[in-house]
């Protein structure tokens, strides 16, 4: 059989008429594609290994987008879009104004759920269920999440609901039993004796089959074959979980053999009720660097050489924020047996391993659970200890009634760690992290500050444990710091204290993180051409430096903010608010920052060319200022 060019790919009609062995040809050659593709542009290779029969398998047997896929998390549906006729363009994925790696309803008609969150699919999954009943459709809904998805409260609350109203619906369960790492938790263990247990559908039939032949002579003796049918029911299998909550549970199923994906798939099709079909992939099949990959290294990466399975981006000797920050914090709990330290789910990315193998007992992965992270973070907070807790800008969102709850109105000191603050590129809209100033800063009882390098950091962290209370948020970005020393002591910050950079009369620049290295070089330009710029770091967000602002107002020269955040709630609007309440003339004031848009994915200095925050931005925005002042 000729091999086939995936790039020519249109349609996934063209399945209906393939064999098995033409299936699992097709098979290997995506997998071929995709380990080549993604060596050059870095991406979510190992959860799309393990994915490519069973999305073979569905297009085969659904009829898309008429049938709804609806991808939980989003970053295993590369086989989905090169079937969907999008292999052509995989040489732009992640890139600038290139393939999105989630799905993007303004790529294709076949997408038909965005997302980048996990835990999603099954509520979205039972809205388009319902509307198709509403409508008195037929059409088949989809949804596809992982075992590390499922831990997730939202996808529990889904299925309580689904399972309840007896719903249409065929959930797949994609289990692999790693979400970015291993699994943690109760329903992982449930998993993971459905998955080393016989098939639970053929002991159910077996029951079925051997009860039928039980002659129901009364009322009485159908009673007693009904409860003996339960009986062994919960006799023979380890763990009845989905079934008690409304669901036929069909499986464990091998994902990657498609004679049986093909048959339990149309047994589910004839299904008029809640169908879990439970397949078990391998997560980075076909590709061993992949495959051997346990603590989550290959679920999503930059270039690496297919053949040796090297990482080919360029190491620094400069340690990322992230692992700045855990280093900073490990140092501590040494000394100090209160501290501990949390993540939803990201023990690797956010650079916690060491930690967690230092100190096991105070280190807490409570898996994809985002709000039970925080309100759980509380709880310790006022019972004496001292909670760090590392999460994502983007993640954080999942938890802004915990932060107002059960943190702030509580008065809980519990460190947050909020990294992949402010643009994070190839991920894109869903995670840019450039929302959570806007919707922390109204909060009482919190503080939100962000350093300028890895010396101050280093202070912050110390100060955010032992001299500041309440909820104490310090925000990093993603990648690499700037390489400055750390001092060996600790040096006092003062709660809510600004910092001069560089002194100028003539206008003055508000700013914190990555871009006050832009109002450096904005004012070096300005200086040149006779303008004198005062750049001040504004380290702390929240509270502000009000000592400074009436200093600043009253010297009435142009000011202007600049923040890699969204200006509505933001930082600038923090600056507006301050001078309208104390009778400042605010028209002094101009934000630069991102407007009402969600941010694409791509590198960030295109991202931050398009969003006008760049050096050259800064420069024309004071020069216009002072015009107008003058």
């Amino acid at each position: 059989m000729v091999a086939l060019d995936v790039t020519q790919i249109q349609d996934p009609a063209f399945l209906k008429q393939y064999s098995v062995s033409e299936l699992e040809a097709l098979a290997k050659e995506i997998r071929r594609f995709l380990i080549e593709k993604v060596s050059v542009t870095g991406g979510h290779i190992a959860p799309n290994l393990g994915v490519v029969e069973l999305t073979i398998a569905l297009h085969k047997i659904f009829q898309s987008p008429q049938d709804k896929f609806l991808w939980d998390v989003g970053h295993q549906a590369y086989v989905h879009k090169i079937l969907t006729g999008r292999a052509k363009d995989f040489c732009t994925l992640r890139q600038y104004k290139g393939l999105s790696g989630f799905p993007k309803m303004a790529e294709s008609v076949h997408d038909v759920w965005e997302t980048g969150h996990s835990s999603t699919s099954l509520s979205g999954a039972m809205g388009m269920a319902l509307a198709r009943d509403l409508k008195k459709n037929t059409q088949y809904i989809v949804p596809i999440i992982g075992d590390g998805a499922l831990t997730g409260g939202m996808a529990l609350e889904a299925l309580n609901h689904i399972g309840h109203e007896k719903t249409r619906m065929i959930v797949i369960l994609n289990d692999n039993d790693q979400s970015i790492g291993p699994n943690v938790g109760a329903l992982s263990s449930v998993l993971s004796r459905l998955r080393t247990g016989s098939s639970y559908n053929w002991v159910k039939d077996e029951i079925g089959m051997f009860l039928n032949k039980i002659p129901a002579v009364g009322g009485k003796m159908a009673r007693q074959a009904v409860r003996l049918k339960d009986s062994f029911k919960y006799l023979l299998l380890d763990n009845v979980f989905f079934e008690e909550m409304g669901f036929t549970y069909l499986g464990p199923i091998d994902g990657h053999n498609f004679e049986e994906l093909l048959k339990y798939l149309e047994f589910a099709k004839k299904a008029d009720e809640p169908i879990l079909l439970h397949v078990l992939t391998q997560k980075g099949k076909g590709y061993k660097p992949a495959e051997q990959d346990v603590v989550g290294t290959w679920h999503g990466t930059g270039p690496y050489e297919v053949e040796s399975g090297k990482f080919t981006s360029k190491k620094s000797d400069v340690p990322s924020w992230s692992q700045l920050i855990a280093n900073e914090v490990e140092q501590l709990a040494e000394k100090d047996e209160t501290i501990v330290a949390i993540t939803p789910a990201m023990t690797v990315g956010s650079k916690l391993s060491a930690f967690k193998k230092r100190f096991p007992k105070r280190f807490f992965d409570v898996g994809i659970a985002e709000e039970h992270a925080v309100t759980m973070a509380a709880g310790l907070a006022l019972q004496g200890f001292k909670p760090f807790l590392s999460i994502y800008s983007t993640f954080l969102q999942r938890s802004y009634d915990q932060m107002l709850h059960d943190v702030c109105r509580q008065n809980a000191h519990v460190v947050f760690g909020i990294d992949r603050a402010g643009l994070v590129g190839a991920d894109g809209e869903t995670h840019q992290g450039v929302f959570d100033i806007s919707f922390l800063r109204h909060m009482p009882n919190l503080i939100l500050m962000m350093p300028k390098d890895e010396n101050e950091a280093h202070h912050m962290i110390y100060h955010a444990f032992y001299t500041y209370g309440g909820a104490v948020c310090i925000r990093y970005p993603r990648g690499e710091g700037l390489g400055i020393p750390l001092d060996d002591g600790i040096k006092e910050i003062v709660l809510g204290s600004w910092e001069i950079i560089k002194d100028g009369t003539d206008a003055v620049l508000l700013s914190f993180g990555p871009t006050l290295q832009m109002c450096i070089e904005a004012a070096k330009r300005l200086e040149a051409e006779q303008i004198l710029v005062r750049v001040v770091n504004c380290r702390f967000i929240k509270p502000l430096d009000e000592t400074m602002l009436h200093k600043i107002f009253a010297a009435n020269i142009p000011i202007v903010t600049v923040e890699e955040a969204m200006l509505a709630g933001g930082f600038g609007s923090s600056i507006l608010e301050w001078g309208c309440l104390h009778q400042k003339n605010i028209s002094q004031v101009q934000m630069l920052g991102i407007s009402d848009v969600f941010v694409p994915h791509g590198d960030v200095p295109h991202l931050l060319k398009d969003l006008h925050l760049t050096v050259d931005a800064i420069v024309k925005k004071v020069k216009k200022q002072m015009k107008c002042k003058g």
